[in-house]
């Protein structure tokens, strides 16, 4: 009699978004020998949020896509309805960061609390010991200090180790990042080869849920609110015009003012409590020095005194020469070596190891900076 005992340790639930990346995932895996089930996840309806049905995630072509794909591969396929948790955790905190005068990075809290909390709890439930996702990132081991490490991937152009900072010890112990050791044009002739519908799919840019970039839109159809004008400032505070709103606005921006200056102005701060926002030229928007809570550390447990890293304050930025240091509270403060640009507020910070700028030693929100 056949022995159709299933070894749990091999069995990997495998995150489908219905693009090329998590497919060639699958396929990787399948090939090396692991038990795969793929899963994708149900994040929003589209008519709840105000969007066509073909836009963005979670459309049934996205659907079709990953489930064509498993169906090549010989794996089952299975739909998860994670649309409360994501708009609780997700959309929800977008909103209230805006309406705190924060930038937010929402790909940051999906990655935190849907794909490493909510799959990994239900991946558990189906007895599956990984999850795996097709993020250009690495997963190891380092024998010396005993812990879980996550590093930049061979293809830097793909870097998504910033948005995957949040990631704890366990959740790291039990993810899979097949893509890690290929670029992303590897990928695509891995679909190519194997027949795969979605080779040529186009990646996503938008954020999922905002498919048209307009932030404000969004976030006034989704809470029925009008968001009251108040005065554009200087940074002696003499008023320079009216703003229509302070969820439009975020540090750095340059266009949309609907204000003539005779030099260059951009917004560098955006004051909640008297409903200003403050316009300054673009020497303006460099600061030194910023503070971050809401710490996850990775490589090492704990920073008890001031330590070299490299740190990104955002997803596009080239990681910088810094000292972080301790603070109170479960606070960090990151002195760079150099002024930075528009260091703001809601976006993560995430530090990679002095020594190659490969490793992440952790992350934290961006909370406020000084020059």
């Amino acid at each position: 009699m056949a022995n159709n005992t299933v070894d749990a340790s091999r069995r990997v639930t495998v995150a489908m978004s219905g693009g090329v990346d998590s497919s060639v995932a699958a396929y990787l895996l399948v090939r090396d020998g692991f038990d795969c089930v793929g899963a994708t996840m149900k994040l929003f309806y589209n008519d709840d949020i105000g969007i066509p049905r073909d836009h963005a995630c979670c459309s049934l072509d996205d659907i079709e896509d990953a489930k064509t794909v498993c169906s090549r591969l010989g794996i089952p396929h299975f739909v998860y309805n994670f649309s409360d948790r994501f708009r609780e955790c997700v959309i929800d905190r977008f909103i209230d960061a805006y309406e705190h005068g924060s930038t937010p990075n929402p790909c940051i809290d999906c990655n935190r609390y849907l794909k490493f909390d909510t799959l990994h709890r239900r991946a558990r439930e189906t007895e599956c010991a990984y999850v795996a996702t097709g993020h250009y990132a690495r997963v190891g081991f380092d024998a010396r200090t005993g812990r879980w490490t996550l590093s930049r991937p061979a293809d830097r152009k793909k870097d998504q180790t910033y948005v995957l900072y949040s990631l704890t010890q366990d959740q790291l112990a039990h993810t899979k990042f097949p893509l890690g050791d290929l670029t992303k044009d590897e990928v695509r002739e891995i679909a190519l080869r194997e027949g795969f519908i979605n080779a040529k799919k186009h990646d996503s840019q938008d954020i999922c849920f905002v498919t048209d970039g307009d932030y404000a839109n969004f976030i006034e159809a989704q809470t029925g609110k009008k968001y009251p004008p108040g005065d554009f400032v200087d940074g002696d505070g003499h008023v320079l015009g009216r703003h229509n709103g302070i969820i439009r606005y975020t540090v750095g921006q340059r266009r949309g003012l609907g204000l003539s200056f005779p030099q260059p102005m951009y917004v560098s701060a955006v004051n909640v409590g008297d409903n200003t926002v403050t316009l300054s030229p673009e020497s303006g928007l460099y600061s030194r020095t910023l503070w971050a809570n809401d710490v996850n550390l990775i490589s090492v447990a704990e920073i008890t005194a001031p330590m070299r890293v490299y740190a990104k304050i955002r997803y596009q930025h080239a990681a910088a020469p810094a000292t972080v240091t301790p603070e109170d509270g479960g606070v960090i403060r990151v002195d760079f070596d150099e002024p930075q640009r528009a260091i703001t507020a809601g976006q993560a910070v995430v530090m990679y190891d002095i020594e190659t700028n490969e490793t992440v030693i952790g992350g934290g929100t961006i909370i406020n900076s000084q020059t």
